[in-house]
């Protein structure tokens, strides 16, 4: 029984140590890429797009209650 359950443990930790760079290098490019994007717009540019977007989905006002 310790033999199977050594040969698995084996062959799991070959597995993800074979697959996980390959699996994790696409997330990598798309998030490099992002980055390099934003690195792209200006600051201010970035900051007047977030405020217009805050003010476009900012939560509506409660009707205060007398």
């Amino acid at each position: 029984m310790f033999r199977v359950i050594a040969w698995a443990a084996i062959a799991f930790y070959l597995i993800t140590v074979g697959l996980w760079p390959a699996a994790l290098a696409p997330v990598s490019l798309g998030l490099d890429g992002i980055a390099a994007v934003i690195a792209a717009i200006p600051g201010p540019v970035l900051a007047l797009a977030v405020v217009a977007a805050w003010l476009k989905h900012r939560p509506a006002a409660k009707p205060a209650t007398a």
